[in-house]
């Protein structure tokens, strides 16, 4: 609270641009800390949490069940280090019982997602709605950020689009993505540096045989990675009517998202159908089948992971009859399946994003931002939260849990 000219108290006034699962987090965090506080969340567009909605298939992907912030931290492509900090002050233990406090339990599956157990991202844009409400926060729809000034008092005068000037002691930049050349301009001007943005967490598109009509297909456990030398990315790999998805496909997209720009989304990969078995595990396993069963024919699958129809696409590409038996496999030909099936060689000519669910690596410079308020070491009272900063995760919750901590702490810091 400060005073007014004529001596009587004002109330502290926080601006938040965007009305997004980071805006909303912080502005909440905000009012409740800071019950005199006026806060407002300014969204461009007239749909709030939009991302929340279409998160997880509709279900919302809320946060992952990793709960020791080293191995939680490690889920990040860039932020990792500046996280492993904020995540020792609100993590996904803490965004589990600040939902369950607001009516919302959260439930655990197999691969460690965490959703409500509606299943219904509704439930979740509900709670927002109605503890934003309850708090006292205002939403002002339809209300783009045109021009951000930072004032000598160190306060701010903003401009938005329908020409209206509205004066804020504190601002907290959520919008998502910098994309928008005003925002992106405000932030240049005030002596922030944006990192190059590049998509993460999308789809490799192919054009090869081996797939071709095979669209609904998955491998629970694969690996894949970018030639020649990406660290391997393991998981469920799912082949669509364009190419090849799945958390695994996502995962190295995500990790290699600038180095796949600089290549045009271009490259190669090398496909292990079957995860974690080598080369070696796989002949031994040919070698008990001439063994035992050599009149037995290759075409009839011995590998429950593979899909008999990609195993006979396998098959074909790696010139086996089917007439042929185990026991009469040439060596050419077990070496040509073993490469099919362990290090399949894939040329991906572009990728496929989902617009909606769509995450960009790059923004606001990691070193500029004290991660202990996500305030701008450049501005003061200017804060950050959630992927307008040089933070993305793979895909389990992990970018929803990084707005939860980053809104949580900008949130309390602009509190006062």
């Amino acid at each position: 609270m400060k005073n007014s000219e004529d001596g009587t108290a004002c109330p502290r006034k926080i601006a938040i641009i965007g009305g997004g699962a980071a805006g909303f987090f912080a502005a909440i965090t905000t009012a409740e800390a800071n019950p005199e506080a006026q806060v407002t969340i300014y969204e461009k567009g007239h749909d709030y949490l939009k991302k929340v909605k279409v998160s997880g298939g509709g279900r919302c992907n809320v946060t992952h069940g990793c709960f020791d912030p080293e191995d939680l931290a490690a889920c990040y492509p860039r932020g990792s280090r500046e996280l492993r900090g904020a995540f020792h002050h609100w993590q996904p233990e803490d965004t589990i019982a600040w939902f369950a406090e607001r009516g919302v339990a959260l439930k655990t599956e197999a691969d460690g997602r965490m959703f409500p157990k509606t299943d219904d991202s509704q439930t979740i844009i509900d709670c927002f709605m109605h503890t934003a409400y309850d708090a006292g926060v205002r939403l002002k729809g339809g209300s783009g950020l045109k021009s951000l000034k930072a004032l000598p008092d160190n306060n701010f005068s903003l401009e938005l689009v329908d020409k209206t000037l509205v004066a804020a002691d504190a601002v907290c930049i959520a919008s998502g993505s910098l994309k928008s050349s005003p925002l992106t301009h405000a932030m240049e001007t005030l002596g922030h540096t944006i990192e190059p943005l590049a998509p993460s967490l999308f789809a490799f598109n192919l054009t090869d045989k081996r797939t071709h009509e095979l669209s609904g297909l998955s491998v629970q456990n694969a690996g894949v990675k970018v030639l020649p030398n990406s660290p391997e990315q393991t998981g469920p790999i799912l082949i669509t009517h364009r190419g090849l998805s799945g958390p695994a496909i996502l995962r190295l997209s995500a990790w290699e998202a600038r180095r796949l720009q600089e290549r045009d989304y271009r490259f190669d990969i090398a496909v292990n159908w079957l995860g974690d078995q080598s080369e070696e595990q796989v002949r031994e396993r040919f070698a008990n089948m001439r063994k035992r069963d050599g009149k037995t024919l290759v075409k009839s699958k011995i590998f429950d992971e593979v899909p008999r129809r990609l195993w006979e696409r396998i098959l074909n590409a790696a010139d086996i009859n089917e007439n042929t038996q185990w026991a009469n496999l040439p060596k050419q030909c077990e070496t040509a399946l073993t490469d099919e099936l362990i290090a399949a060689r894939f040329k991906v000519q572009g990728k496929t994003t989902n617009k909606e669910e769509f995450v960009t690596c790059g923004g606001i410079r990691l070193k500029e931002v004290n991660f202990r308020r996500m305030e701008s070491r450049i501005v003061p009272n200017l804060f950050f939260a959630g992927e307008c900063l040089d933070i993305d995760g793979i895909t389990g919750g992990f970018n929803f849990q990084s707005a939860w901590t980053t809104g949580r702490i900008a949130g309390l810091a602009m509190a006062g």
